[in-house]
């Protein structure tokens, strides 16, 4: 059996963002989303995102944990892991502190993920564990990377997914220890920003058996989201229609491929 869990990252980046986000679960097959709770983020983003996660139940709600790359952090991972080999930073009590604001906003969030993946650190992964074995949200990504074949994957991409393995088998263990849940696959990181409605298909086409994760990036490209500190901007409207496109929905039916949430797994 395969099974899609297809997982919009940035909720709560900008309105134009929560706006592709929530069409794309509405008219498309986006089933769930991860919320930033960062606390220099754009508020009236993230209290829009608040209201459309409240007027649209059936979308999924986790965590987009922020530690890099927005105001208030490391511009950059590489300063991350400088920042935190330095003791400069304060991960647990960072990372609490944004799924707390969305508990203490009314939501039940039932996975966890990172802003740039910053879990595969070691010292991360291992706050993200103990707060999904301390709050109940069960499920943690694995941004592992299933192989593509017949994509168009940059070298970089390809290189840089592949040394991810290099922490796996750590990864597999701290989550197993902490009784964390994890999808069987992952896709997403190789293609992210570079994919249209053909080569989403192609991906739902070639799933393997079991549960997989694809992480997109949806979005509108309005003025906020042109003003945001992102390398994404124009290709959210990309990967919006390729979300909704009936060519999607068709690969899906003849592909006997099932969407699901985090919940219903």
């Amino acid at each position: 059996m395969k099974t899609l869990v297809v997982n919009a990252d940035d909720f709560g980046f900008t309105r134009d963002v929560n706006q592709g986000i929530v069409e794309a679960h509405q008219r498309g097959i986006l089933t769930a989303t991860t919320l930033m709770a960062n606390r220099d983020l754009n508020e009236s983003a993230f209290n829009d995102a608040l209201r459309l996660a409240r007027e649209n139940p059936s979308l999924d709600i986790g965590v987009h944990l922020v530690l890099v790359g927005q105001p208030g952090f490391p511009p950059t991972v590489a300063k991350l892991i400088q920042a935190v080999a330095l003791h400069r930073i304060r991960i647990y009590d960072q990372l609490i502190a944004q799924v707390r604001r969305i508990l203490d906003a009314g939501l039940k969030p039932t996975h966890l993920d990172t802003h740039k993946h910053t879990h595969l650190l070691p010292p991360v992964l291992d706050a993200v564990a103990r707060i999904s074995e301390e709050c109940k949200i069960p499920w943690v990504r694995r941004p592992f990377d299933f192989p593509l074949t017949g994509q168009r994957v940059s070298l970089k991409k390809r290189f840089t997914s592949q040394a991810f393995n290099i922490v796996r088998p750590r990864f597999t263990r701290v989550l197993a220890q902490h009784h964390c849940r994890t999808t069987d696959h992952f896709a997403g990181f190789q293609i992210t920003g570079h994919y249209n409605a053909a080569d989403l298909a192609h991906l739902i086409r070639n799933l393997p058996e079991g549960i997989t994760e694809f992480m997109c990036h949806p979005g509108i490209f309005g003025d906020e989201l042109r003003a945001a500190p992102t390398r994404l901007k124009a290709s959210r409207e990309q990967e919006l229609r390729a979300l909704t496109s009936p060519e999607v929905r068709t690969a899906l039916a003849e592909s006997e491929v099932t969407l699901s949430a985090y919940p219903q797994l």
